[in-house]
């Protein structure tokens, strides 16, 4: 049976595409990434011509819901997490303190746990408890509890190179069961160091929607969604392939099968999606604009 959800907001940061704006048109394949957006419209595609050269790349997020000491130490998982957790959130007319929460990473903060495996090879004695701390796979929905001041219930998973399709359902599961909204946050980063050679994981990457069971005032698109049986992963039919430059320099991220959908939000025009959530099952998803806002956005 098919479900019906709507997004209140959403949000993408990479370095090439540091926030939704600039990711809009590099995911539509334009040359320049378009002006300042008009205040509370950064949910929407740009619907004028771009006019300036597209952004140089950002080296960290700049997670300015943490407080500055919270800042200096947090990990780069989640940093990420916490930007586009916040720009998802702004203009919804949703208070963080209500709302509950998942948080979808393959394999959470690598560069700590490069960090982590490096000392423990040279001086266990060393090992900081911090680092130990931040290398938890909850270390980014903890973050975002005591910085937005959330106190629901969040939720971290992992399902490898699955990781947005099983955080996407259980978000839209959580949606539908308990009638209120919820927040996705997914993100994985690159492997370094000793790990680069084992590890797949390359480029950095985070995205956020948030999930309405209801329609308001900040909803623009429609999430229609269910489950199919079939083949999944390995069979060709695992992944939409990417149409943009930018989401293919991004392939090899384990959240990379998330920018098929997020192209179709960037061009503002109705798409069908299946995202493989196993060998023997999808999670068919069909996005519907809503209102001349989002259609005139294309």
């Amino acid at each position: 049976m098919e479900r019906t959800l709507y997004l209140d907001g959403l949000a993408l940061w990479a370095p090439a595409m540091p926030g939704w704006p600039a990711a809009c048109a590099a995911l539509r394949g334009e040359a320049e990434a378009p002006g300042p957006s008009p205040a509370g419209s950064a949910f929407h595609p740009a619907s004028h011509p771009a006019s300036h050269p597209a952004p140089s790349p950002v080296a960290r997020p700049a997670a300015a819901l943490l407080g500055a000491n919270e800042r200096r130490r947090a990990p780069e998982a989640v940093r990420l997490a916490l930007e586009v957790a916040a720009q998802a959130l702004a203009g919804s007319g949703h208070a963080a303190q209500g709302l509950a929460s998942v948080f979808a990473s393959a394999d959470g903060d690598l560069p700590t746990t490069d960090a982590l495996c490096r000392t423990l090879a040279a001086d266990p004695r060393a090992l900081s408890p911090t680092r130990f701390h931040h290398s938890v796979h909850n270390a980014a929905s903890g973050y975002w509890a005591i910085a937005s001041g959330s106190l629901a219930a969040s939720t971290a998973l992992a399902a490898g190179r699955h990781s947005y399709a099983a955080g996407l359902l259980e978000a839209a599961t959580q949606c539908a069961a308990d009638a209120a909204p919820v927040l996705l946050v997914a993100l994985d980063t690159e492997a370094c160091g000793a790990l680069a050679s084992a590890h797949p994981g390359r480029g950095r990457l985070a995205l956020a929607l948030l999930l309405a069971p209801r329609r308001g005032a900040a909803s623009r698109w429609a999430l229609h969604w269910r489950l199919h049986p079939g083949p999944g992963a390995g069979s060709g039919l695992d992944e939409e392939p990417p149409a943009s430059a930018a989401a293919r320099a991004l392939a090899d991220n384990a959240m990379a099968p998330a920018l098929p959908m997020f192209e179709a939000l960037a061009r503002g025009q109705p798409a069908r999606l299946r995202l493989a959530l196993s060998a023997r099952s999808q999670l068919g998803v069909a996005l519907e604009p809503l209102g001349a806002q989002a259609g005139a956005a294309a």
